[in-house]
């Protein structure tokens, strides 16, 4: 045999053997999770999405580099509900927690129903996928915003993080500047600025636990309220030529600290040598603040059911398991990302009541999901920002995504609205009553859902209600 061929079948061989060592390596390896969370991030507030104002590098390299979601959804448009999905893999109704605070918002005499009691933490007895996570060898980390519970039942420890950095019952932080006034982060340095501070926890997490799995929710307070940004961004965005549309230095520097601390960690890991065997997402718990972004062309902001309260940024990375720069079109909400870990992590869902579908054959394969119909329910009133112009930013209210048609049914007048979103992405055509059978039969769906998830519709009359006059 020819010396060269002989040479060139060796090396092929151990090739083969070594490519196929480490394939079984790599089938017993349970991959690391880094879920970034950020708080009030809008559809539309990362430069991957279309936003030529804010500056976010980090976070663009991250969609090239993996996949971007444009109809990814928050199962609720505000922050602790969604939250509470996230963490359950259930919808709404089963766990109760429906809005942040009570549902009685606003003054009484603007509310024409009596709304269900809304609970205020995340109970006991609903599993998380963090424990499941921690009983399968994984190290847990919750570092930063939690909003679910600040008692030794509720807190993140109670619910399977073995670290909990800055998180309690808390929505928002006081400062973003050390002092931070907060019983689980020490105070730093005077002026440390807290999602820098909540990086650096990160970065020694991953560092501490580069030996075994771990799962890091790095759930940062910002870009909530209040609005403070570092003193040296806010002036490089003040002297910035404006956008058209709505805009707001100081917030713009808060998303661009934000995608620093996205870098931080994606050069940690790669420090590391952990790319490969990391799942990372980002993705964001509602939409806008009205008053510092919107998320145009959808329609509405945070707290409300419109597309603009709902519809998040969302980037899956995994090295050698995403393709670079794929956008995915189809539908994907929250409640996705648990049975998506669980799979991630080898373990069982025989026994769990899940209301999402894992992502990974979507992610690897391009399989379409099973589902065909996404369901939001919010039977609590809003009031609005200053300076908006409705009465109420939501109502009582339920709403379903069934392809690319969304239908709202509003509990005080029982009305209905259905939008086609394929050419009515701002949800300004009301299609109803021209497409009055296809509104009815989604709205069969959406009733037949309520009744299974024994979800609350308010119906009861509020006596301090005055009606408004004509």
């Amino acid at each position: 045999m020819n010396k060269s061929i002989t040479i060139t079948l060796f090396c092929l061989s151990f090739w083969l053997v070594n490519a196929s060592c480490h394939a079984q390596e790599w089938e017993g390896t349970k991959p690391n999770i880094v879920f970034i969370l950020a708080d009030d991030m809008g559809w539309k507030d990362p430069g991957f999405m279309g936003n030529t104002y804010h500056e976010t590098p980090n976070l663009d390299r991250l969609a090239e580099m993996g996949t971007m979601f444009t109809n990814a959804y928050a199962n609720a448009p505000n922050c602790a509900p969604t939250r509470a999905s996230l963490m359950t893999g259930q919808y709404t109704p089963r766990h109760g927690v429906f809005t942040v605070a009570s549902a009685e918002r606003g003054k009484s005499e603007n509310r024409k129903l009596i709304p269900p009691v809304n609970k205020h933490v995340l109970a006991p007895r609903f599993l998380t996928f963090p424990q499941l996570l921690k009983k399968e060898g994984y190290a847990t980390a919750s570092i930063g915003k939690w909003h679910l519970g600040g008692s030794p039942k509720t807190n993140p420890e109670a619910r399977g993080f073995d670290l909990n950095i800055g998180g309690d019952q808390r929505g928002s932080p006081r400062s973003y500047f050390s002092p931070y006034k907060n019983d689980h982060i020490e105070d730093g340095p005077e002026g440390e600025y807290l999602t820098d501070r909540l990086t650096d926890e990160a970065l020694t997490f991953i560092e501490d636990n580069k030996e075994k799995p771990f799962f890091l929710y790095l759930t940062h307070f910002a870009v909530h309220t209040p609005i403070q940004g570092k003193k040296e961004l806010i002036e490089k965005y003040k002297n910035k030529p404006p956008p058209e549309g709505k805009y707001n230095p100081v917030y713009a520097a808060m998303v661009e600290s934000l995608d620093q601390g996205v870098g931080r960690v994606m050069d940690k890991l790669e420090t590391l040598g952990l790319e490969e065997n990391t799942i990372v997402i980002f993705f964001s718990d509602n939409g806008p603040y009205f008053r510092a972004s919107d998320a145009l062309p959808l329609r509405g902001s945070k707290g409300m059911l419109y597309e603009g309260g709902i519809r998040e940024p969302l980037v899956i990375y995994w090295k050698g398991h995403t393709q670079p720069g794929q956008r995915i079109d189809e539908p994907i909400i929250g409640t996705d990302f648990f049975p998506t870990f669980l799979d991630l992590a080898g373990i069982s869902k025989t026994n769990l009541t899940l209301d999402g579908e894992s992502l990974l054959p979507l992610l690897e394969s391009g399989k379409k999901l099973k589902r065909k119909t996404l369901f939001w329910h919010f039977p609590a009133y809003l009031e609005p920002y200053g300076g908006m112009k409705q009465k109420w930013r939501q109502v009582p209210a339920s709403a379903m995504r069934m392809g690319d048609w969304k239908l709202i049914e509003n509990f005080e007048t029982g009305g209905l609205e259905l939008y086609n979103l394929k050419s009515d992405i701002g949800e300004s055509i009301n299609l109803a009553d021209s497409e009055a059978r296809r509104a009815k039969r989604m709205h069969r769906a959406l009733v037949k859902w309520r009744k299974e998830l024994s979800a609350p519709v308010p119906t009861d009359l509020n006596p301090d209600y005055i009606e408004p006059e004509k």
